[in-house]
């Protein structure tokens, strides 16, 4: 794995963040001590590691509003794979001055999407023999991230984008893709063109829109434009997920007219 890398787009990576399912444990830590060892150099940040466990689909639509907002040059380590040791393939995407690394599962596929001339590679490069072919994340994704910090590159082909999973989804999902510690509920929706007067029909039940959540009283559950720019279902000083009964994948809709 010493060959410079080719990647177009590819900036001076100054900084490694993490973006995984794998909760609290011993995981995290192994990735990042590996992580390390092999990329001395950038910092590694825990971004987030509550993702709805083996849903690639959900985080997909999550995983561009998380990083709309942070500096580029940034490589997102992106681990949500359910289908870890199967046949699916490892990917390096570059797209809007950033690298993605993860398996191609639908997770990269929504950044892929909205990202102007993004390009992507396949994963050829495999991890010596004895790696663990249940933690692709350490033994395999944690190398080639490593790699291309160092400004080197792992065997790659290029790919067309259409050809990712997920790159036939819609542009938005009407569903909960992630609750927060407090309980709000982010749906795969981007709040922009959703005029405040919109109302939004959750768990059988008509919420209207708020600015934030001092302006509705304790207790009632309203939609907002959260600091990602996703809808967001939110109750003041309780939890949405507890008082309406959603969790991650539960439908979200509009109200027509």
């Amino acid at each position: 794995m010493a060959a410079r890398s080719s990647i177009a787009q590819a900036p001076t990576i100054e900084r490694i963040v993490l973006v995984t399912d794998f909760g609290a444990g011993i995981y995290v830590g192994q990735v990042m001590a590996r992580l390390s060892a092999l990329a001395p150099g950038p910092p590694i940040i825990d971004l987030v590691h509550d993702l709805p466990p083996f849903r690639p689909d959900l985080a997909a639509y999550l995983l561009p509003a998380l990083v709309r907002d942070l500096p580029r040059a940034t490589l997102y380590l992106c681990v949500v794979d359910p289908g870890v040791g199967g046949e699916r393939a490892g990917l390096v995407l570059a797209a809007g001055g950033d690298l993605f690394v993860g398996p191609d599962n639908g997770l990269l596929s929504q950044v892929a999407r909205r990202a102007v001339r993004p390009r992507l590679r396949r994963i050829d490069w495999r991890p010596p023999r004895g790696a663990s072919p249940s933690f692709h994340g350490r033994d395999w994704f944690a190398p080639v991230a490593a790699a291309l910090c160092r400004g080197e590159t792992p065997a790659l082909t290029e790919l067309d984008v259409g050809t990712l999973i997920g790159a036939d989804w819609a542009d938005d999902r009407p569903e909960v893709v992630y609750v927060d510690g407090y309980g709000n509920l982010m749906s795969g929706l981007r709040a922009q063109g959703y005029p405040p007067t919109a109302q939004l029909i959750a768990a059988g039940r008509t919420l209207g829109a708020a600015r934030t959540f001092c302006d509705v009283p304790p207790g009632q559950a309203f939609w907002y434009e959260n600091a990602l720019g996703l809808v967001e279902i939110a109750v003041n000083q309780a939890r949405a997920d507890v008082v309406l009964g959603l969790g991650p994948g539960d439908p979200v809709t509009f109200a027509s007219g």
